[in-house]
Formats: C-alpha cells, sequence, structure tokens
C-alpha cells in the first residue's frame, strides 16, 4: 500500500497503552479486533485452501494467533495451531485468547518441526516483541515456514524484522502479505521490510483520528515529489539561479561532470565548475552548457564564489592540497552548500557547524562523521546526532534514505535497487544543489531532490531495466521527473 506517515515501535505501544486507557478498550478485545481483520484477509485472499497453521510465540501476537485460529475454525477451515512459546509468559489477554482457541474446533499442539503442506502459513510468533537477535528455537521455527510452500500472513510485523530499522535480525519471515495494526510501521518500508513484508495491509483497528493525530509529531512523513512549478513565459535564465560545483581531482573527474549533468537537467539556470585544469576538455564535451574554471594548488576561486547562490562541494575533490584549497575557501563563503564524498570526509577531520548545508553521508561516512568505526544499526539516532553535532539539513542515504530537517524527519521509498550503482550520488549532489539554486530552502531542497532523484531512477528503470543501470541514465529522467510527467 502507498504510505504517508510512518511510525515507530515506542510510538505505536504508546498508541496501543493510550487507546486501552483513554477508550476503555482491553486487551483482548484489541486482540479480537486484530484478529477479525487478518481473518477477513485470510478468506479473500485464499478463500480456496481452507486448511492454516499458526504458529505461536509468548507475546501479544500469540493472542492475536489463537483468536486468528478460533476465527478460521469457526468458518470451516481446518487449523492447526503450532505452540513455539512459552505458555507461563502468555498475559492474562494471551491466556483468554488461548481459551477460545481450544474451545474451537482448533488442533492446539507443540510445534513439531514441520508445516502443513499447502497451508496458510500464520506468523504470530514475535511482532513488535523483537529484541535483538532471533533466538535459537524461534530461528529454526521461521527457517521450516519460509521452507514450506504454502503463503505466509505475518500477524503486525515479519517475525525478525526490526520494527524501526527494518534490518533483519538474524533471519526474518518472508511474508506474502504483513496485515499490520494502528498505523504503518517504520520498519515494513525501511532497509530489509518490502523484501520481507509482502504486501502491507493496515487495519487501523478503529483507531480514532485525534489519537494518531496526537502522536503524528513523532511519525516520519514518507517523501513525495510534487512537480516543480510551471515557469511563465518571461522567464530567463537568471531567474533560476546560478550554481557552482566544486570537485573533479585528477582521476575523478567524472563526478564532477556527472553533478554538472545532473544540475543543467534540474533546472539550474546557470552551471559552474571549478576543477582540474586537465579535465577542461572532458566536461566541454559532455556538458558545453557548464562553465568550466580550471584551478590549481592555490588559485583564489573568491570573486566566482560570490557571484554564485549555492555550492555543491564534494564530488570527486579528493583530500589533497588542492583540495583542502577549495574546501577551505567554500566552506567560509556563507552560501547555501551541498557537501558530498570527500567534503564529508574533510569535515570529519575539521568537525564544524554548518547551519547553511545539507549533508549527503552513506554509513560510512557517517560513522567517519561521529568519528567511528562503523554507523549505528539505529538510523534515526544516528540522523539525531549529525543535526546535534553539525546543525545542518541531514540526508542518510540508504535502502531508505532518511532526510532530517529543522520541521521533521522524513523517509524515501522511491527509487529500489536500481540505484546501486556508482555516481548517484553525484548525481543527487548536483540535484540537490540545482533547487537551492533556484531558491528553495535547505529543507525543501533536500526533501524534493532526494523524491524526485528516487523518482527519476525509477523512470530510467521502466526503460532500461534494474540491472546494469548507471548513473548518467538517470540524469535525462531529472527534468521529466520535476515536470511532473508519468513514469
Amino acid at each position: 500500500m502507498t504510505a504517508s506517515m510512518l511510525y515507530p515501535a515506542s510510538v505505536i505501544k504508546e498508541i496501543d497503552r493510550q487507546y486501552s486507557q483513554d477508550y476503555g478498550i482491553s486487551s483482548f478485545q484489541l486482540m479480537k479486533m486484530a484478529a477479525r481483520r487478518v481473518v477477513e484477509v485470510i478468506l479473500t485472499r485464499y478463500s480456496d485452501t481452507k486448511r492454516a497453521q499458526v504458529f505461536c510465540g509468548s507475546g501479544n501476537n500469540a493472542g492475536d494467533g489463537f483468536l486468528i485460529a478460533a476465527g478460521l475454525a469457526d468458518r470451516g477451515w481446518s487449523v492447526e495451531v503450532a505452540l513455539v512459546g512459552s505458555v507461563e509468559k502468555y498475559s492474562d489477554a494471551s491466556r483468554e485468547a488461548l481459551a477460545v482457541c481450544q474451545n474451537s474446533q482448533t488442533i492446539v499442539k507443540r510445534f513439531e518441526g514441520t508445516v502443513r503442506d499447502g497451508a496458510v502459513l500464520v506468523d504470530a510468533l514475535l511482532g513488535l516483541g523483537i529484541r535483538g537477535e532471533v533466538q535459537s528455537t524461534y530461528r529454526s521455527v521461521i527457517e521450516t515456514m519460509n521452507a514450506g510452500s504454502g503463503p505466509i500472513v505475518a500477524v503486525d510485523l515479519p517475525s525478525g524484522l526490526q520494527p524501526d530499522s527494518g534490518d533483519v535480525a538474524g533471519v526474518c519471515i518472508r511474508a506474502a502479505i504483513t496485515v499490520t495494526f494502528f498505523a504503518l510501521k517504520l520498519g515494513l518500508f525501511s532497509q530489509d521490510g518490502p523484501d520481507y513484508a509482502g504486501e502491507v495491509i493496515l487495519a487501523d483497528l478503529d483507531l480514532p483520528e485525534t489519537l494518531l493525530a496526537k502522536h503524528a509529531a513523532k511519525a516520519l512523513r514518507v517523501l513525495e515529489a510534487p512537480r516543480l512549478p510551471a515557469r511563465q513565459n518571461k522567464a530567463h535564465k537568471g531567474d533560476f539561479g546560478h550554481l557552482l560545483v566544486v570537485g573533479g581531482n585528477t582521476g575523478f573527474g567524472g563526478a564532477g561532470v556527472l553533478a554538472c549533468e545532473a544540475a543543467m537537467r534540474s533546472g539550474a539556470g546557470r552551471v559552474s565548475v571549478v576543477s582540474r585544469k586537465a579535465h577542461r576538455s572532458g566536461f566541454l564535451t559532455r556538458c558545453p552548457e557548464a562553465m568550466f574554471q580550471g584551478v590549481g594548488e592555490a588559485d583564489d576561486i573568491t570573486d566566482l564564489l560570490g557571484r554564485v547562490q549555492a555550492v555543491v562541494l564534494g564530488p570527486g575533490l579528493g583530500q589533497d592540497a588542492w583540495a583542502l584549497n577549495l574546501y577551505a575557501q567554500v566552506i567560509a563563503c556563507g552560501k547555501p552548500l551541498v557537501l558530498d564524498a570527500d567534503a564529508l570526509n574533510l569535515l570529519a577531520q575539521a568537525p564544524a557547524r554548518l547551519t547553511e548545508s545539507i549533508i549527503t553521508p552513506h554509513p560510512l561516512e557517517a560513522a567517519r562523521l561521529l568519528r567511528r568505526d562503523q554507523v549505528d544499526p539505529d538510523r534515526l539516532a544516528v540522523l539525531g546526532q549529525l543535526r546535534a553535532e553539525y546543525g545542518a539539513v541531514v540526508v542518510l542515504k540508504g535502502a531508505a534514505t532518511l532526510v532530517a530537517t529543522d520541521e521533521r524527519i522524513a523517509i524515501n521509498v522511491l527509487g529500489g535497487p536500481a540505484m546501486a550503482t556508482a555516481g548517484m550520488g553525484d548525481v543527487l549532489s548536483g540535484l540537490l544543489g540545482a533547487l537551492l539554486a533556484q531558491g528553495q530552502s535547505l529543507s525543501s531542497a533536500a526533501e524534493l531532490g532526494v523524491a524526485h532523484h528516487g523518482l527519476a531512477a525509477e523512470m530510467a528503470a521502466a526503460q532500461q531495466g534494474e540491472v546494469g543501470l548507471l548513473a548518467g541514465d538517470v540524469v535525462p529522467q531529472l527534468g521529466r521527473s520535476l515536470s511532473g510527467m508519468p513514469v
């Protein structure tokens, strides 16, 4: 389904608690509501199967499973419940649900190591209750379920999927359908989530809109890619800004070329580039519309910096004396900046607050910026730490890129694995810089740029396929995406 807001697990748990407390709905009542919705989905999608095996763990997810089993049995299905968790750990509500299940035509027994051939398998093992790596007992059950022949319906969250990061905790249920409750969970759309959740169906359990809205500030907004405003007939290049791209050290001229081409295709009125003198012919051949300035080790670009509206710093920049000279001048120029690639590595060596900047680290660059060997798997925490230390708008790149601004945190679900190729970051930096040059704020440039980068990649992949897509293939699609043309 199309997502608009995604919620962390802590917020979902608080919503659950307040729904029960403030509206007088017991945990058992919520279980009945959740089970009824899952049963409806199964009956609709798998009406001819008539056989189900429900796998129940130890938490409230198990209570949902017991009532799902009873609901299917009451409708004439042959149902078996496979107990995996410890009965002693059940909540009062789960015990009540188990009693209902035992009084139905369901067969309830400990899991015996096999799945019913061709049956619908219901995953009510862990849900939001996962803590770290999946334990060995659950691991073997999940592996057995995944190897079965029947479709798997996950209850709330595929067991083994981390609810916030979307990472797999060693092993994970690979569901055909996930029926999730109250609101959409962040992990379903992040990292590994889309590969394991299958089709996501939201069951809001009659949650009042006012209660959901009360927690909206803690949710992540899913980025959209609206078209830029239509241009007036009398428009001229001066109306759309002048962008400077600084990069392209020896051996890395292509990065600067990609950023320049992306900026031109993203609507910047003029683009200048500062690079190694040896790259002049390459730039003129690939991007003759850009104004090229070759510089040496100690050249001054202050005058050029004064004439532009925004600067992209970093694509192919390097970290030698030539790079350091340019880096120091750009950082001090006072213009809106986009920092990528080696500009981030230089920033990591001498951290500074850059409140008029967008920084675009991938995970390894984020780790360097935070002086760590590897990035924390909690991407929301990393985002907050980068914001706190550097004061910049942060674009934390990944399978579901996160964007942190003063106003909110947003997540991008556009794009896909076709983007896993060199040069995509250079294209993004050029796009972001072009939007800044056209007068977009740091926040809107970051959000619009990330979304349209993904949408343009989808357009390119639709034409050329997922495998072998080049960063340069995305560049011609940027203008189409920003103009609102169909995929």
